[in-house]
């Protein structure tokens, strides 16, 4: 099998595979809170936050249209900028919710003053941003969206930081985010099927307040289990040895180490594409820390060097997504990546490119 080197899932250690591999015990006694409340105080560090950080079962998508449900009762403001982003306003339609967007180009950033602009049309109470949009490499200014949000009273804001999540620095609290949610599969380097949210007091005060929000993905529920380090329903129990075992890495390494360590990952590949003449699909100034989205050239055989590099080195890399699929492809630097990882990568798209001369 190849190793993955696409914008998720990405590549899962065996060290992660043994971890989450122990015996299996009960979700509804001391061994289970016992494992729970393990990962809180790295979790919390990674957020940004102080509130508790919640475990669902489920793709991040869940906790995205938990959202919505749990929080929107007037108008949500989706925040498009990609295909998950835009996605995000479609999912809110289909919840028969009144829905508006900002919308730009894929590739560029959401602007902080198109979101003030928007807001001040009136009758929001939620927006919605993706941090980092996976599909076009954008990473948003979530700091200048979180001010100009937060100077609306009433309105919150639910963040995805799927990608973004122990790549770079987040600060829940501090920025005002009402709900801060990822998927374990991308930069925390886990098997798919687990996603982690926390919500403000404000969030779990609206929740209380809106009709119809089911069972499953019920915030007071989540709330009122995480007060006993537990769950609504069934946990996925080996993902969360897996994640148990993740969050002591990143103890072990240090945020700032693990931050930067990203970011010059990320810059491995910046200069490889520069050194090829790969122009970055990512406007300059908002570009992922945690994957890179390249155009692909008209003269290119996007296809023939996605092909070769996994059946000649087995290395797989991602050929774009959404409406930019072939037009575009995409390098992870996510998870447990080091630089001498991601040279072993350059050295075989080099050789597959030299081939290809």
């Amino acid at each position: 099998m190849a190793k993955l080197f696409i914008p998720g899932p990405i590549d899962v250690s065996p060290e992660t595979y043994a971890a989450m591999s122990r015996t299996m015990i009960g979700h509804r006694g001391a061994e289970f809170e016992e494992l729970y409340a393990s990962t809180q105080p790295c979790l919390k560090a990674l957020m940004g936050t102080q509130r508790p950080v919640f475990l669902s079962t489920s793709s991040a998508w869940g906790v995205m249209e938990a959202a919505l449900r749990n929080l929107c009762a007037k108008k949500v403001l989706n925040l498009c900028c990609g295909a998950f982003s835009d996605k995000w306003f479609g999912v809110a339609e289909s919840n028969g919710l009144q829905a508006d967007k900002v919308q730009v180009e894929w590739g560029e950033a959401i602007d902080p003053e198109a979101v003030r602009a928007k807001l001040e049309e009136g009758g929001f109470d939620l927006v919605t941003l993706v941090h980092n949009e996976t599909s076009t490499g954008v990473m948003n200014d979530i700091e200048g969206i979180a001010k100009v949000v937060k100077s609306f009273p009433g309105v919150l804001l639910v963040v995805d930081t799927v990608s973004s999540l122990s790549a770079v620095p987040i600060a829940m609290d501090d920025l005002g985010i009402d709900v801060l949610l990822a998927g374990i599969q991308k930069a925390l380097a886990l098997p798919p099927g687990l996603a982690v949210f926390a919500c403000s007091q404000a969030a779990i005060d609206r929740a209380a307040e809106m009709p119809n929000r089911g069972y499953y993905f019920d915030f007071l529920e989540f709330e009122k289990n995480a007060q006993k380090n537990n769950t609504p329903s069934t946990p996925s129990i080996s993902l969360i040895f897996g994640l148990q075992y993740i969050l002591g890495e990143i103890e072990k390494e240090g945020l700032e180490a693990r931050f930067a360590r990203h970011l010059a990952n990320n810059k491995l590949i910046h200069d490889w594409g520069a050194r090829h003449g790969f122009e970055n699909f990512a406007a300059e100034g908002s570009r992922s820390v945690s994957l890179t989205c390249f155009k692909t050239p008209e003269d290119f055989d996007q296809a023939a060097f996605i092909k070769t590099l996994k059946s000649k080195h087995g290395f797989a890399i991602n050929g774009g997504y959404g409406k930019i699929k072939g037009k575009t492809f995409r390098i992870s630097n996510m998870g447990n990546e080091t630089e001498a990882t991601m040279n072993e990568l350059i050295t075989a798209m080099d050789d597959v490119l030299a081939t290809m001369a």
